[in-house]
Formats: structure tokens, C-alpha cells, sequence
């Protein structure tokens, strides 16, 4: 199973900056709606492989366990 090492205010960041890029791509036909699906596909698995390996999180389950 996937550690969470999204939290709760990144993920609503990242599900509104994410809507707003794809919204950006799909009018100008760019490929920022790209960068917005990746945004808003992490933020919905609470994970983002960029965090890994700089052992960052903004989850507070991953900081409970530890």
C-alpha cells in the first residue's frame, strides 16, 4: 500500500490549481492541462512521487506513524 504524503490543504491546492490548468490547456491547446491532470491525480491518491525521495510530507498520517 501507498504511504499518504499528501495532506489535506495541499490536496485542495492541488485539485484547484490543477482544474484551473486543465481549464488554461483546453483553451489555449496547450499542454498545461497536462501538468493540471498530474495535479489533480495526485492530490486524489494523496501521493505524489516527487515528495519521496526528499522525505517530505504534508500528511499528518504519515507523521502519526513514524
Amino acid at each position: 500500500m501507498i504511504k499518504e504524503n499528501v495532506g489535506g490543504i495541499d490536496r485542495t491546492l492541488r485539485i484547484i490549481v490543477g482544474v484551473v490548468l486543465i481549464a488554461i490547456g483546453a483553451w489555449s491547446l496547450s499542454w498545461w492541462g497536462v501538468v493540471g491532470v498530474v495535479l489533480v491525480f495526485t492530490a486524489l491518491l494523496s501521493w505524489c512521487p516527487l515528495y519521496l525521495p526528499f522525505g517530505f510530507s504534508t500528511s499528518d498520517k504519515v507523521k502519526q506513524s513514524e
